[in-house]
């Protein structure tokens, strides 16, 4: 096999294992009912894959193939540990699912969607939650989970540890609940329905973790057709996502929203999305994240945008969820409203007790406030201050080529 061939297969084994890993992991949880021994399992496979396909070559399913090697670990280990016939029986029907990657009709609920609201049970810290969904489902490194709660990677699988020890300790159960425990748990699964779809769309992200947020969340809204906020979860990632052809250039650069070309964003996607707030009569916070996303994806350009609307939509979602990233955003649309003046004094007021001082956004939203001001030369240092905090490579490049534009 030529590098090339290697480097492709490579490549391909990173992409499904991105792919396959939480559903492999769901299916033997659900089987086992052993968190630990799924995750092991799953990482061999991936492991086994990584190590072979560069030379063997892929095989026609990979999705399968790893499956199947990841259920043998799994029968392995039951053998050598004598647990009863049923749970062995249980794990001989995956492989009868092994050979395709999905099944031919899929049922309203599937096995992530049963992890995840194991994953956001309120026995569990809201840390703890989070925690498990991105390294489960997202399969996200404990080290960089550990950097976004400012922890050390020891102390970030120490809790993960608990996490899962209490989950078996406490027999809490590997279903969607029903009933007045599915209200209750709704806004956790919401909350990290949302990470992980931020997660595939952040400009380095992994566009498949979006992807699946977007049928996890289309699977919710199909399970609980009378709670607003997941029809609106899901309008909002729609119209989010709508514009990922158009968010590169041929060169990779990152494209902001007034220089992208409209006509290749997903308009059947826009259509779904405002059809769904159509029918909402209730406006929530998702609902009212979609209602300004849904000001961008339906203007002709930014000159067409409904400002007043989107700043309307952002003093209400303030009120209901205040935090300091929504005045950030709240000051850019009320500057884009009302003058560039109006957005300088409400992002004053919201880096107040300085939450925002090293928030490469906040800065990048002075500097445009700042040059939509007429101040191109403050503009620019503080385009570049941003480029220096920021910890994305495809930002810092727009946010230098911005400071060069003034």
């Amino acid at each position: 096999m030529s590098d090339a061939a290697r480097a492709a297969a490579a490549q391909l084994a990173a992409a499904t294992a991105a792919d396959a890993y939480p559903r492999i992991v769901a299916a033997l949880i659900r089987v086992t009912g052993d968190w630990t021994l799924a995750e092991d399992c799953a990482q061999e496979a991936l492991a086994l894959a990584l190590a072979r396909w560069p030379g063997d070559g892929v095989p026609a399913n990979p999705g399968g193939w790893l499956m199947t090697v990841a259920r043998n670990r799994a029968l392995d280990f039951l053998r050598r540990a004598s647990v009863e016939r049923r749970k062995l029986r249980e794990l001989a029907v995956l492989a009868l699912t092994a050979a395709t990657e999905e099944p031919a009709q899929e049922e309203v609920v599937d096995d992530r969607l049963r992890l995840i609201f194991t994953c956001c049970h309120p026995a569990l810290a809201l840390e703890a939650q989070v925690g498990l969904t991105l390294r489960t489902i997202c399969a996200v490194p404990t080290a960089a989970i550990a950097l976004v709660f400012l922890v050390g990677e020891s102390t970030m699988t120490r809790r993960l540890t608990r996490a899962k020890t209490k989950i078996a300790q406490a027999r809490i159960p590997y279903r969607v609940p029903s009933g007045a425990a599915l209200t209750e748990r709704l806004p956790g699964v919401l909350a990290v329905l949302y990470l992980l779809f931020t997660h595939g769309y952040n400009p380095d992200g992994e566009p498949a973790f979006a992807e699946e947020a977007i049928r996890l969340t289309r699977l919710l809204a199909r399970l609980m057709p009378g709670q607003p906020e997941a029809s609106a979860l899901l309008a909002l990632f729609l119209l989010q996502h709508s514009r990922r052809e158009a968010r590169r250039d041929a060169g990779g650069l990152l494209v902001s929203l007034d220089k992208q070309d409209r006509s290749r964003w997903d308009h059947a996607a826009i259509g779904e999305a405002v059809g769904i707030l159509s029918g909402l009569r209730q406006l929530g916070p998702y609902a009212l994240q979609a209602q300004i996303a849904a000001c961008h994806a339906t203007a002709k350009s930014m000159e067409d945008t409904d400002w007043r609307r989107i700043a309307d939509c952002y003093d209400q979602l303030v009120r209901l969820q205040p935090s300091p990233v929504i005045e950030l955003n709240r000051s850019v649309a009320h500057g884009y409203a009302y003058g560039p003046s109006a957005g300088l004094a409400l992002l004053a007021q919201a880096r107040t007790g300085g939450a925002l001082d090293d928030y490469p956004l906040a800065i990048a939203a002075e500097a445009d406030l700042t040059a939509r001001d007429g101040d191109r030369e403050r503009a620019a240092a503080l385009f570049r201050q941003a480029a220096e905090r920021t910890h994305s490579e495809s930002e810092r490049r727009v946010l230098l080529n911005r400071a060069d534009e003034m």
